[in-house]
């Protein structure tokens, strides 16, 4: 791994039927988190929902609002192509291991569903989740149950179940939609630190996420 600098992902969607969007992606990394809201068309005051994320976290806190998945795209490549340098890696929590994961299964989909690019050509992934299970964690294996166990430091994510994220953003219901990205992509990273100060590199499976036709 050498030197590298974890920049943590974390995607939330409108559920996994067929026909099922990304609604919120968000960054974090050393300069602080960012994160793009598709609102499918609605209406958001994001003056209002930016000053109420920054009073959650000490961290600086970016946001950009669209109104659609494709538009939500082009917002994460234009992060990768802005932010994401060569001294570092992205990682998410079961984000793509190797046998599954969620955020980047579903990021490729919506992809080749919108016809755009994919936006992490040449970019170093590491799954948090895999570096983490080097811990003792019992029967826990969920972020947010592995987060609590290993540090336990309070967050701003206003839901118990991740499930809530389908629901606030089918009532239009931005900021605890935003609050849970974020305080998913902070838990990421910490625990990316972590695992960073005790498990041998060796078990970071690192590996290059860019497609062989890219």
């Amino acid at each position: 791994m050498g030197t590298l600098s974890p920049v943590a992902f974390d995607i939330e969607t409108s559920g996994l039927a067929q026909d099922a969007v990304i609604t919120v992606a968000g960054f974090t990394d050393d300069l602080g988190s960012w994160m793009v809201l598709n609102t499918g068309g609605r209406h958001a005051d994001s003056d209002h929902l930016l000053d109420e994320l920054r009073q959650c976290v000490e961290n600086p806190v970016g946001l950009r609002v669209v109104e659609h998945e494709a538009a939500l795209l082009e917002a994460v490549d234009g992060y990768v192509d802005e932010r994401l340098g060569e001294d570092e890696y992205l990682t998410a929590y079961n984000g793509e291991t190797w046998n599954g994961g969620f955020d980047l299964p579903f990021l490729r989909s919506a992809c080749h569903r919108n016809n755009v690019a994919w936006p992490f050509d040449d970019v170093a992934y590491a799954d948090t989740m895999e570096a983490i299970q080097r811990f003792d964690t019992g029967d826990t294996g969920d972020l947010v149950g592995v987060y609590d166990r290993l540090i336990g430091d309070e967050s701003c994510d206003p839901f118990d179940d991740s499930k809530r994220a389908v629901e606030t953003w089918e009532h239009g219901d931005w900021l605890p939609l935003l609050k849970h990205n974020l305080a998913d992509i902070e838990r990421t990273r910490e625990l990316t630190s972590l695992a960073s100060e005790y498990v041998p590199k060796s078990d970071f499976s690192m590996k290059n996420l860019a497609p062989p036709q890219s």
